[in-house]
């Protein structure tokens, strides 16, 4: 506890004022509740900080009293060579002297909430502060290296809503107390955990929107890791992705702006362009990662491990879905989104794939798109067009000697294995998107949940030797602009 004696008698004032306001409601809500215990426990705390400051300063009283000759400053009160006193542990040290009781010291221990003074402060005051909290505790967060780190500041910055959701998430979750609590349970030792690491747990689970499970620490969130060390998705190099709140990301979006020319003291014309507000809703999708024992005891990074899997089966996952998820239950693929629209290029001839129709896409989508443009097909269908080019002479990709370029018609080429791969005779072949992928959205839920199972039984109901992690996340993505893009449709 680092507060003066007369600043403990404030704070507990503040409390009991902040308490009675809460006792005042007719119901409490989770998170009154949640606030309403901590603010108890901290009454106590406080409490018991001033009377020990009080039995110090009684104490120091009778040594003055019996060594008058040798009277020497309290332990709780030091004197700075300007005479000005201030207490031991620097917190009410002078501002110009000692600027480390101001800056250095203000987010010490992020994690600490109790510090965050909610009595007579604004909603987005104590927001801004929970933010600045989130912002120094991803940079004191173990376990994390520096791209995680430059992730989740940019998730907070960009992100973070008016009610602080994110940066809630954070503080909880990526905490020492919290990470050790998480990798316990991970590896099968919950009954190891001390009192402070349980009440990690306990305000972590507080956010969760279920009542069971735990939630990834902060630094080994798959969004977080995704985010830093790139998606082995190329959709997701591509697209636009933010970090959504709820359980539907909604955006704005416009047509092009008309500008028109006026004569001089003319009214100005009519060039009111059209919002639209496209959404984007959010699905759960759920993984499992079974250990043995064994491996489970002998494994020293289990919880970096497991991080790892997760975020390796959710790009898996994804992919698939960001090509040609049905947007039944899981998200919207860019092949589902633009199947139907003005958006589709059909092949010159027939049930067939020549190298005239990849001219023919790059003509068809408008110039403004054209410049952030993008491919995307199967590897199968870039070979075919190497192909068309048997003669060594002018098309559009070098020699077939090479690999597969990064660039199609000077724009990059990206592949999706879950596209068509092959021309089928009387049926729908789409070989490949090209357009301005900012226009295509995923939003994630940052908060990855795992729940424990201790261990796993057979066809018998017996025991297997292994335990699993059963995690759940959400996600969702939509094209937002169908006309940004062009699909080649040989049929």
């Amino acid at each position: 506890m680092e507060l003066s004696h007369p600043q403990a008698k404030i704070r507990l004032k503040d409390i009991e004022a902040e308490l009675e306001r809460l006792g005042a409601k007719p119901e409490l809500t989770d998170e009154d509740e949640q606030q309403f215990d901590e603010l108890t426990r901290e009454f106590a705390e406080v409490d018991q900080h001033r009377r020990q400051l009080e039995r110090m300063a009684a104490l120091e009283r009778v040594r003055s009293a019996s060594t008058v000759s040798d009277r020497r400053p309290s332990a709780a009160n030091v004197r700075t060579a300007n005479g000005t006193s201030y207490g031991s542990d620097g917190y009410d040290a002078d501002p110009i002297l000692n600027p480390d009781s101001v800056e250095q010291g203000r987010f010490r221990n992020p994690w600490d909430l109790s510090e965050v003074r909610t009595f007579s402060r604004s909603k987005e005051e104590v927001a801004g502060e929970l933010r600045a909290r989130a912002l120094s505790a991803i940079e004191k967060m173990s376990g994390a290296n520096d791209r995680v780190r430059s992730a989740g500041t940019s998730i907070i910055e960009q992100f973070d809503d008016s009610d602080s959701r994110i940066a809630r998430l954070c503080l909880a979750t990526s905490s020492p107390e919290y990470l050790r609590a998480w990798s316990k349970v991970a590896r099968g030792r919950g009954h190891l955990i001390s009192p402070e690491e349980q009440r990690a747990l306990e305000r972590a689970m507080s956010l969760t929107d279920s009542a069971g499970g735990y939630l990834v620490p902060f630094q080994l969130d798959p969004t977080v890791i995704i985010t830093a060390n790139g998606s082995r998705n190329q959709i997701r190099e591509v697209a636009r992705q933010v970090v959504a709140t709820g359980d539907v990301w909604n955006g704005v979006s416009s047509g092009a702006v008309s500008w028109s020319w006026d004569a001089e003291g003319s009214e100005v014309s009519d060039d009111t362009t059209t919002f639209a507000q496209p959404t984007v809703p959010i699905y759960k999708a759920s993984g499992f990662v079974p250990i043995s024992i064994e491996a489970l005891e002998d494994e020293a990074n289990v919880t970096q491990e497991v991080a790892k899997l997760l975020a390796f089966g959710r790009d898996v996952l994804e992919s698939a879905a960001f090509a040609t998820g049905s947007g039944s239950g899981q998200p919207t693929g860019i092949i589902t989104a633009l199947t139907g629209t003005s958006s589709i290029v059909t092949s010159t001839t027939t049930d067939t794939f020549a190298a005239a129709d990849v001219y023919k896409v790059d003509n068809a989508l408008p110039a403004r798109y054209r410049a952030n443009a993008s491919w995307l097909a199967n590897r199968s269908i870039y070979n075919l067009v190497r192909q068309f080019d048997t003669g060594g002479g002018a098309q559009m990709w070098e020699r077939i000697g090479a690999d597969v370029p990064a660039m199609l018609l000077g724009r990059p080429a990206l592949e999706s294995e879950d596209m068509d791969g092959t021309v089928t005779a009387a049926a729908e072949n789409y070989l490949a998107v090209y357009g301005d992928w900012s226009n295509y959205v995923i939003a994630d839920r940052v908060g990855v949940t795992v729940e424990f199972i201790p261990h796993l039984v057979g066809s018998n109901r017996r025991p297997t030797g292994q335990r699993g992690w059963y995690a759940y996340y959400r996600v969702g993505a939509d094209s937002v602009n169908d006309g940004a893009f062009r699909m080649l449709n040989a049929t």
